[in-house]
């Protein structure tokens, strides 16, 4: 299979968070790229197509799905 990404994926298995309006939502990283990255949450109901990612020790981001698989999504830094 031919690898299509723009920048390599970094595999990980870190807690992280999400905000969206006022409420918040913690989250698990799988993966990590400049452009993008997969995210585990307990329970995605109720997530907005759009919202702020943070990783400790990193900057804030503004993400929006590009695709999801039950708890796995796929997110795009915007």
């Amino acid at each position: 299979m031919e690898e299509r990404r723009t920048f390599p994926r970094m595999r990980m298995f870190k807690a992280g968070k999400i905000f969206f309006g006022t409420q918040s939502a913690g989250c698990t990283v799988r993966n990590l790229s400049e452009a993008g990255a997969c995210l585990e949450f307990d329970n995605p109901y109720g997530i907005p197509g759009t919202f702020e990612f943070v990783l400790p020790e990193r900057s804030r981001r503004t993400c929006k799905v590009v695709w999801a698989h039950g708890s796995r999504w796929g997110v795009q830094f915007t």
